[in-house]
């Protein structure tokens, strides 16, 4: 109780001094030691606050059951997402990539990086794991025509060239796209729940920090973590403007690559939620990692996808959502070997050694296109 008392009472003071002493603490980016402050005060903010809403999450998803658990968590998350996106390209005005690059850098973090670590660590304490084979196929095929559909198909159409959408065409896709996810939503809450969950009806040994977690949850109404939910959420949502302004300033400074501010946001947003996923596969949970991890791709393209659009449809800026070339071959090998890993009941190192090996080929790409 102490420390969320502390995290709330940091995060919501920090949100007074970005309202109220904005232009003194952002009006000194061009000072490299004051822009280095500022931004380390944001993500350890951000961050702290971020792990308070997994926290939440998980005490609900104890009292809720699968898949209510994770599937407020990765809500949770992709709204966080939503709102960095959204601030800087409001801020910024001049991003048409962003969303595009934070989109993918979430399927390449998520379903190459702790896809790989975690089997590879899942593989290496339990040897082989077992998990629903019906819930991860659902959910591949969700992922693969909500990623294809905005992230390649602008490369082929002949109205635009430059890998953008007209306006009919964002309005449609947008629209399918809400339609789609809210379609799976309601399977995967409804008549088929039982795909995931776990295959085995016995409960994998706790470990201390998830004992306390259940101890917590059992038996208790849901609106008390789900306040607590919403306020870790909301300082976060308040302060995306400005750490999207500090991010904008660092990257145009430093030369950096574009992409790189999409991989930032992707990594500020899911780096709780992969600790989570990598937890659950070491406490030999794969089916919850699984739920974490592609449920997090789906709802990442679910709902970023509309936002992105229409907010570039109410303020006129223009929405790049193709990928380049490059791009466009290492997410076909991802949806590929995901598709290939999770067509059996059991994983092993082997899988996840592939998905590293493809996660650092992304790195390597990132600053050397």
């Amino acid at each position: 109780m102490p420390i969320l008392i502390l995290r709330l009472a940091t995060a919501w003071a920090s949100v007074a001094a970005f309202q109220f002493l904005a232009d003194p603490l952002l009006g000194q980016l061009d000072m490299p030691l004051v822009a280095v402050a500022v931004f380390a005060w944001l993500l350890a903010v951000i961050m702290w606050t971020a792990f308070g809403v997994v926290h939440e999450a998980e005490v609900l998803a104890h009292r809720l059951g699968e898949p209510y658990g994770t599937l407020i968590l990765t809500l949770a998350i992709v709204i966080i997402e939503v709102a960095l996106i959204s601030a800087v390209m409001l801020g910024a005005k001049g991003a048409p990539t962003l969303g595009r690059d934070t989109m993918f850098a979430v399927l390449m973090i998520v379903l190459n990086g702790v896809v790989g670590l975690g089997l590879l660590l899942g593989g290496m304490k339990h040897f082989a794991q077992r998990y629903n084979l019906k819930g991860a196929s659902s959910y591949l095929a969700i992922i693969i025509p909500l990623a294809v559909i905005p992230l390649i198909l602008p490369n082929f159409t002949t109205s635009v060239s430059d890998g953008s959408l007209t306006r009919f065409q964002a309005i449609s896709f947008s629209i399918f796209t809400l339609m789609l996810y809210g379609a799976f939503l309601v399977l995967q809450t409804g008549r088929h729940a039982e795909f995931y969950r776990e295959p085995s009806t016995e409960a994998p040994p706790a470990q201390e920090e998830e004992a306390e977690i259940e101890e917590a949850a059992a038996g208790g109404p849901i609106a008390a973590p789900l306040l607590l939910l919403l306020l870790n959420i909301l300082p976060i949502v308040l302060l995306a403007k400005s750490l999207a302004k500090v991010l904008d300033f660092g990257i145009a400074r430093l030369g950096a690559p574009t992409a790189l501010g999409g991989i930032l946001i992707a990594m500020i947003v899911f780096t709780p939620e992969c600790i989570t996923a990598l937890r659950a596969i070491t406490a030999n949970q794969l089916q919850r990692a699984i739920n974490l991890c592609l449920g997090a791709a789906a709802s990442t393209l679910g709902l970023t996808v509309p936002a992105i659009l229409v907010i570039g449809l109410l303020t006129g800026q223009n929405v790049v959502l193709g990928l380049s070339a490059t791009n466009m071959i290492l997410l076909a090998m991802t949806l590929v070997l995901s598709t290939l890993t999770f067509t059996g009941t059991r994983t092993t190192m082997l899988e996840g050694a592939v998905h590293l090996g493809v996660f650092f080929v992304f790195l390597v790409l990132v600053f050397s296109p």
